[in-house]
């Protein structure tokens, strides 16, 4: 008897149809799996990388830069709770009397959901601001869009982080 015939008559070897299809069936739901997540978490680092690229325009006051990291259409909601279109948020990085000095994000997050992504983080940020120094902690939520192949912030929402006091 040959040992393919001894294999193929070999109750213990020989797979079941059915563990087959099992295998076959969990093979291919997790590269389905596998190639959907790809291009969503590229799509995030991608955007994570815009949101940062928001600091630098900041520390800078690259009204070019922050121009086209927003778009037209940009809602902004500041620390107290004012909101400001994109030509109001660009004005007021433009003036004269606001000096950012550093601009950092500590931590943050994407989630992609489809052509829309969210970004939640803490962004602490110092300089002078109406001739008053300020250093802050931030958490902030930032939307953004996949406009014809392009991401743009549309929303973003700022809140303070109180600094916390020592107890007496």
């Amino acid at each position: 008897m040959s040992i393919s015939r001894a294999i193929a008559n070999c109750p213990t070897l020989r797979p079941s149809f059915r563990k087959v299809w099992i295998l076959a069936a969990a093979m291919l739901t997790l590269s389905a799996a596998l190639a959907q997540q790809s291009p969503r978490s590229d799509d995030g680092a991608h955007v994570l990388a815009l949101d940062n690229s928001w600091n630098r325009a900041l520390e800078a006051k690259d009204i070019r830069a922050l121009d086209l990291l927003l778009d037209d259409t940009l809602k902004s909601v500041d620390i107290d709770g004012s909101m400001q279109s994109k030509p109001e948020f660009l004005a007021s990085i433009k003036a004269s009397d606001y000096r950012p000095a550093h601009a950092v994000t500590e931590q943050s997050s994407a989630e992609v959901y489809g052509d829309s992504a969210v970004v939640v983080g803490i962004f602490r940020t110092t300089g002078v601001d109406k001739g008053k120094k300020y250093a802050r902690r931030e958490r902030f939520v930032d939307t953004w869009e996949n406009i014809k192949g392009t991401w743009k912030c549309v929303a973003t929402v700022t809140v303070l982080i109180p600094t916390r006091q020592s107890a007496d």
